[in-house]
C-alpha cells in the first residue's frame, strides 16, 4: 500500500513530493520517488525501492542482521558516492545498530537492516548497492563468511575469470567448504563461504590468502594472489584482502552504479559459464527471483570449517610480508607526516619502492576526470602509448576520509627502455585529504 504526500509552505511539487510506503507494517517515507537514477533503463528512485522489496528475502539473506557502511548517491550515478559508517541519529526503531571499532582507534555506531522495511530505508538515504561487514551484529569480532573476489585485469576475458572460479571451487572442495557464485555486478565473480565464527580476522585473511596462493597455483597464467597490481599482467586477482577488518563488498542483489543498473546476482554453478553479468539488472532480476527464486537459499544450512585452508597454510609457508597500507580511512603518511602525500610513481602505500618502470599521471576526484587525465598523457605520448598492453593501464579507486579518489598509473614494461617517458608534474594533483585535520595532530584540539 502507498499514498502520495505533497507538503505545503512555499517548497516546490518537485522537492515536496514523497510517498508513504508501508513494509510490513512499518511506514517507510520515500522523497522524490520521481527522481531519475538510472536514466538509459529508466528507472526511478522508486522503482529502486520497488526492486529491493521484491528481492527482500535474497537480499536479507546477503546483508540482513550485518552492520553496514552506507554507500551514498545523492547527486546520482554520475557524481562520486560517500561512505557514510555512522547511523543517521534520527533512524526510525525498526534499524538496529552495532557499535564497530576501526584500526585508527575510532568507533562509529553503524546500521543493521533485518526487514524489508530496513531495505526501503536506506535506500531513501540514496545507497544502491548494500555493503555489510561479514560479521553479525551479535559477534563483531568473528566473521562467518570467507568472500572471494575474482577481479578481473584489463585485457582480461570472462571466459578466463570462469575458468578461475572453477579452480577456487574445487580448491574449495579440497579442504572442504561449499562456494556460492555470484556475479559481482560489474566484471567479476564473487564466491561467498559461510564459516562457522571460531576465527578471527586476522585467521580468516590468513584463510583466504591460502585459498588465493593455491588457485594461483593451480592455474598460473590464469589466476595470480600478487599484491602489487603492477605485478599481475592479464590475470584474474584472486583478492583475498576483501577478508580484512573493516573491508565490505557489495553484497547479494546489490544494485551496482553503472548505466545499465545492472544487479550483483546469485548464481548456480551450472549457470556460471552460461550466464553474463551484463543479463542481470534491476529491470530483469525480479522476474528472474519470482520464477527461479534464490540460488542461494541454502548457504546458511551450509557452514564450514576453516581447519583445512589454515592446514594449507602451514604447507605453503609464509607468503611474505605484508603489504604497509595505511588505514582505508587516513592517508598513506601520519605522525609528523600527516596531510603530506605519498610520493608519485612508487608502490600502492606510497611507501614501496616498485620493481616495476611505473609512473604517475594523475590524482582525481572523479573516475572521469582520471580518464580525461590518462588520454592527455596518451596523447603527449603518443609512441609510449602504442606500445602498452591492457593491464599496463592502472586507474586505483583509492579510499579517501569519506569518498573515492583516483590515482592514475602507467607501467612502462613494455615500452622500449629508450622510448620511456619519464615521471612529469602531474596532470592533475588533487588532494582528498586537504584541510583534514586528524584526531590528536597539532593544533587540532585532542590533546
Amino acid at each position: 500500500m502507498s499514498r502520495d504526500v505533497a507538503n505545503v509552505g512555499g517548497v516546490t511539487p518537485a522537492k515536496a513530493e514523497a510517498e508513504i510506503l508501508d513494509v510490513g507494517g512499518h511506514e517507510v517515507r520515500i522523497s522524490s520517488p520521481t527522481k531519475m537514477v538510472f536514466p538509459e533503463p529508466g528507472v526511478t528512485k522508486l522503482d529502486i525501492v520497488r526492486y529491493y522489496l521484491s528481492v527482500a528475502e535474497g537480499a536479507l539473506r546477503g546483508a540482513g542482521g550485518r552492520p553496514m557502511v552506507l554507500k551514498r548517491f545523492p547527486k546520482g550515478i554520475d557524481a562520486e558516492p560517500f561512505f557514510q559508517k555512522r547511523v543517521p541519529e534520527n533512524h526510525p526503531d525498526f534499524i538496529d545498530t552495532a557499535t564497530l571499532h576501526y584500526a585508527r582507534g575510532t568507533s562509529a555506531e553503524e546500521a543493521v537492516i533485518r526487514d524489508a522495511a530496513g531495505l526501503a530505508w536506506i535506500v531513501n538515504l540514496g545507497c544502491l548497492d548494500l555493503n555489510p561487514h561479514p560479521v553479525r551484529a551479535e559477534d563483531l569480532d568473528h566473521p562467518d563468511e570467507l568472500r572471494i573476489d575474482l577481479d578481473p585485469m584489463p585485457g582480461v576475458d570472462w571466459s578466463q575469470i570462469v575458468d578461475v572460479a572453477f579452480v577456487a571451487r574445487e580448491v574449495l572442495d579440497d579442504v572442504g567448504l561449499v562456494g556460492w557464485p555470484k556475479t559481482s555486478g560489474s566484471r567479476g565473480i564473487h564466491i561467498l563461504v559461510r564459516i562457522a565464527p571460531h576465527w578471527d580476522y586476522t585467521q580468516v585473511r590468513l584463510a583466504a590468502e591460502t585459498l588465493a596462493r593455491e588457485v594461483a597455483n593451480r592455474a598460473p597464467g590464469l589466476a595470480t594472489a600478487q599484491w602489487w597490481k603492477e605485478e599481475r599482467g592479464e590475470s584474474v586477482f584472486v583478492d583475498f584482502n576483501q577478508n580484512a577488518k573493516d573491508r565490505t563488498v557489495a553484497s547479494a542483489y546489490s544494485i551496482r552504479p553503472l548505466p545499465d543498473a545492472r544487479v550483483s546476482t546469485p548464481l548456480g554453478w551450472d549457470e556460471v559459464r552460461s550466464r553474463r553479468p551484463g543479463e542481470f539488472t534491476v529491470l530483469t532480476v525480479p522476474a528472474r527471483y519470482a520464477e527461479l527464486g534464490d540460488p542461494h537459499a541454502g548457504i546458511d544450512d551450509v557452514v564450514g570449517s576453516l581447519d583445512g585452508l589454515l592446514r594449507l597454510a602451514e604447507e605453503l609457508g609464509p607468503a611474505g610480508p605484508p603489504p604497509r597500507e595505511a588505514p582505508r580511512d587516513a592517508p598513506a603518511a601520519r605522525g609528523g607526516d600527516a596531510g603530506k602525500k605519498p610520493p608519485r610513481g612508487g608502490g600502492a602505500d606510497g611507501r614501496r619502492q616498485s620493481t616495476m618502470p611505473l609512473i604517475e599521471i594523475a590524482r582525481t576526484k572523479t573516475k572521469s576526470e582520471s580518464i580525461a587525465a590518462l588520454q592527455e598523457w596518451m596523447r603527449r605520448h603518443p609512441a609510449a602509448n602504442a606500445q602498452l598492453h591492457p593491464a599496463d593501464v592502472l586507474i586505483d579507486g583509492m579510499r579517501g576520509s569519506s569518498s573515492l579518489w583516483y590515482r592514475v598509473r602507467v607501467n612502462l614494461q613494455h615500452v622500449a627502455e629508450d622510448e620511456r617517458p619519464p615521471q612529469e608534474e602531474l596532470i592533475a594533483d588533487y588532494d582528498p585529504w586537504e584541510g583534514k585535520i586528524w584526531p590528536g595532530a597539532a593544533g587540532s584540539g585532542g590533546g
